[in-house]
């Protein structure tokens, strides 16, 4: 049986499509804690180090935040720095190749510089050792020319604090895990969070959205706001051609279908890893290796992108003997465990 429709959420007259998607990105991005939807336990407990080092006029100490892409660990690290009113610097571990890229960056840190960067587990070991003392004594050393007549020369660096991202917190060494200070793990967000997440982009856009598409859309939004405001966008696209007035449930399907995704998120990519683990090795165990050459797939991407969530989902389990197929996935695609997939 179906709902009546419910009135829309946002009234806007006429929605705003002359907007590109990367400004888009910076219009729906919090701009205060109040404006972050969800990880209520992490905000309180990062307003409670900021606020405490505000009171003894300190920076605050360096910040570990881990868990899934999209999940807002840019952004927590942009809404500390603005709470901190501090300069915020950008980079990321795979952009700094060499010594002299990490110093020209620390070297040019200011009293209170907030550095982010992302994606810290793709640093190399020399340069990671070289925030040790950085992190920990505000000393930068370097080692000037070669051989006989090398010598090491230290620069003092200003308080700054370190907010380093993560999506692979095992990599980390224990040595540079240990020098933060506060380490949070961002989890994947309610779906009341991401219903509240939906229905805010949409008014900042200027789009008209009713209860029954936002929950669609949340529901296809894998627990992630990024995932989220990309489907909106999407959902926008179908809005426009078809020159609709709001955003309904059926438009929000038409997007859905046109992009080949399901009902719980799941894309082809992830129901073709799911019928291959089923038809191909009859719902495993099978080695990650194998499985990825059966799809023609990195196995990075499937351990990074693919697992997180269809694990989270009931849809996937690891076991020491390799990957299987859970009663969940027989039911997702419709098939019984004693019948072929096609």
């Amino acid at each position: 049986m179906f709902k009546s429709p419910t009135p829309p959420i946002s009234q806007n007259t006429q929605p705003d499509f002359s907007r590109d998607d990367v400004s888009l990105d910076q219009l729906v991005r919090p701009n205060t804690f109040a404006d972050y939807v969800g990880q209520d336990k992490i905000k309180t407990n990062l307003q409670t180090i900021i606020g405490a080092a505000q009171k003894r006029g300190e920076v605050i100490d360096h910040i570990l935040l881990y868990g899934q892409a999209g999940l807002g660990k840019t952004t927590l690290a942009m809404l500390i720095a603005k709470e901190m009113n501090s300069h915020l610097r950008m980079t990321s571990g795979p952009s700094i190749e060499k010594a002299a890229d990490l110093a020209t960056i620390l070297s040019g840190l200011e009293q209170g510089d907030v550095l982010f960067i992302d994606e810290i587990h793709r640093l190399n070991k020399m340069i990671e050792e070289m925030l040790y003392p950085a992190m920990e004594s505000r000393v930068l050393h370097l080692v000037i020319g070669k051989g006989p007549a090398a010598r090491m020369i230290s620069i003092d660096l200003p308080p700054f604090t370190l907010i380093a991202a993560t999506t692979r917190v095992n990599l980390l060494s224990n040595p540079l895990r240990s020098r933060f200070g506060a380490t949070f793990r961002i989890d994947y967000y309610a779906q009341k969070d991401i219903e509240q997440i939906i229905e805010r982009s949409a008014r900042l856009m200027g789009l008209t959205i009713n209860q029954e598409a936002i929950e669609l859309i949340a529901r296809a939004s894998r627990y992630t706001p990024r995932t989220a405001n990309r489907l909106l966008r999407r959902v926008r696209d179908v809005m426009q051609i078809e020159e609709k007035q709001e955003i309904d449930v059926e438009v929000a399907q038409t997007a859905l279908d046109m992009f080949e995704i399901d009902e719980l998120g799941l894309e082809d990519h992830d129901r073709r890893l799911l019928k291959a683990l089923v038809e191909k090795f009859n719902g495993g165990p099978v080695g990650l290796s194998t499985l990825a050459a059966a799809i023609s797939e990195d196995k990075g991407t499937i351990e990074d992108v693919y697992e997180p969530y269809l694990i989270k989902m009931g849809l996937l389990a690891r076991t020491a003997s390799g990957r299987i197929a859970t009663p969940e996935t027989y039911k997702h695609l419709g098939v019984s465990k004693e019948k072929e997939l096609f």
